[in-house]
């Protein structure tokens, strides 16, 4: 019975993710894609007060309808190792007199502090058939709106123990987490290649974030951060597509 089950549900499932054979030199073709991206990030308003630029790489479940419009779901990872703010705005009240950081063993610590974050959000837009090898793809503008967060990341070398004063939850009070609603838009080209093996898109990126402190405390401030912040990232962004659709063969042989 449970054999039974199981094929029927993937009877109904697959047609969903694996479409039937189409021409897409000659079609406009409804498609489900998974997406790879990454992108090079400028940042903007409160976040460049803080980080420098960043890379940022996710991944896309993607559906293109007959008409070329396109819905999404995607999250991206942030990640940088630029941080503009001096180590005394944000590790002030904990380093000694000639801003030096002592570790848990007693001795001088050797520590970075990194960018970190994600943004997660929904997607819709169109794809304008322009310059294009077939109707399924061309010059593109999306919109977005999801979630974003960032924060300081502190890493110590190997050698070293974090201080008290940085360690378990203490290191919340300084990693100046934040988060809030986010927005985007994207203008682009989208190529998809008649043999199906080079699909891809380069696009500008524009992100902003409407944030707020995510911790209790923040202990240069000896109390709760309750600030508004604008975070803002601008950037390029390729992403690599695979297409679920099946292409027709482009010969035919007769017996």
């Amino acid at each position: 019975m449970k054999v039974r089950f199981i094929i029927l549900i993937s009877l109904f499932i697959l047609p969903l993710f694996a479409d039937a054979q189409k021409d897409i030199t000659k079609e406009c073709v409804p498609t489900f894609m998974f997406q790879a991206t990454y992108a090079y990030q400028f940042p903007g308003a409160d976040t460049k007060i803080l980080y420098g630029n960043n890379s940022s790489v996710g991944a896309s479940f993607m559906y293109k309808t007959d008409k070329n419009w396109f819905f999404a779901a995607n999250g991206n990872f942030i990640f940088s190792d630029k941080i503009k703010a001096s180590r005394e705005d944000i590790l002030g009240i904990i380093l000694d007199d000639h801003g030096q950081l002592i570790t848990g063993d007693g001795i001088f610590g050797s520590y970075a502090m990194l960018g970190r974050g994600y943004h997660i959000q929904a997607k819709a837009g169109k794809i304008i058939n322009v310059l294009a090898p077939n109707p399924n793809c061309g010059f593109f503008i999306s919109g977005g709106l999801g979630y974003l967060v960032n924060r300081v990341r502190i890493e110590f070398s190997s050698y070293a123990s974090p201080p008290p004063n940085l360690s378990d939850d203490y290191v919340y009070g300084y990693d100046r987490m934040r988060g809030g609603f986010a927005y985007s838009g994207e203008i682009g080209y989208m190529y998809m290649s008649n043999s199906r093996v080079l699909n891809f898109s380069l696009s500008l990126e524009f992100t902003q974030a409407h944030t707020k402190s995510l911790r209790e405390w923040d202990f240069n401030l000896m109390g709760p951060d309750n600030n508004r912040y604008t975070d803002r990232y601008v950037g390029l962004r390729l992403a690599i597509y695979i297409p679920t659709y099946k292409r027709t063969p482009s010969e035919y042989y007769y017996y």
